[in-house]
């Protein structure tokens, strides 16, 4: 089980690397997965000094309207800017600290990446999700209640499309794949992306399991 939770993360990173338009033709067992791999690093430490940086951003603004409050008489009335800088920036902050943590555990990843099975299978989602990518995304917006799947940020299709393939390809139980999809949503993307996919993962099951 622990080797394949490490093929998904390995395969949604990869996935990252790859554009998700054109013809859809396979990956193929020649994926350049060291490269990719070092390319998921480097976009990954730039989010998470972009995230910093946001944040940082927001809270000197809270600081400032806090600091302007003070010296109002009206300063009362400040109060729900400085609030919604706050929370801006302590969101920005949890961001940054989920992407600095799946950062750091790239090096591991790496390293096991060595491990044949690990890799192989690596290989063979990331294959199957570029191979099938719009078959995928046509059953995912079937479900998508008034959204649709181009309209999520890349990460978050990512997400949900490995988990159509584990439950098509590679025959997962339905509580495993969407476990796992909710897990990588943890640690790659935030509370409103988390909730998304919970939600679609939910009724593309309950789809499936009609059909």
């Amino acid at each position: 089980m622990q080797s394949r939770t490490l093929s998904r993360e390995l395969a949604l990173l990869m996935l990252g690397q790859i554009s998700d338009r054109g013809d859809g033709g396979a990956a193929g067992a020649d994926l350049p997965l060291d490269q990719l791999l070092n390319q998921a690093l480097a976009s990954l430490g730039q989010h998470v000094r972009e995230a910093l940086d946001r944040s940082a951003e927001d809270l000197q603004t809270a600081q400032q309207h806090l600091l302007d409050s003070e010296l109002q008489e009206q300063g009362a009335a400040q109060l729900p800017r400085v609030r919604q800088h706050l929370q801006e920036g302590l969101a920005a902050a949890e961001q940054a600290l989920n992407r600095l943590s799946a950062g750091l555990e790239l090096p591991r990843l790496l390293l096991l990446a060595d491990q044949e099975e690990v890799r192989r299978d690596a290989l063979a989602r990331a294959a199957a999700v570029v191979r099938q990518r719009e078959a995928i995304d046509r059953r995912l917006d079937a479900v998508m209640e008034g959204w649709r799947l181009t309209r999520l940020p890349r990460i978050d299709r990512d997400i949900l499309r490995l988990a159509a393939v584990d439950l098509a390809d590679f025959h997962t139980p339905a509580p495993v794949a969407c476990n796992e999809a909710v897990d990588l949503a943890n640690r790659y993307s935030d509370e409103r992306g988390r909730r998304m996919i919970n939600g679609v993962l939910r009724r593309y099951t309950d789809a499936v399991t009609a059909s």
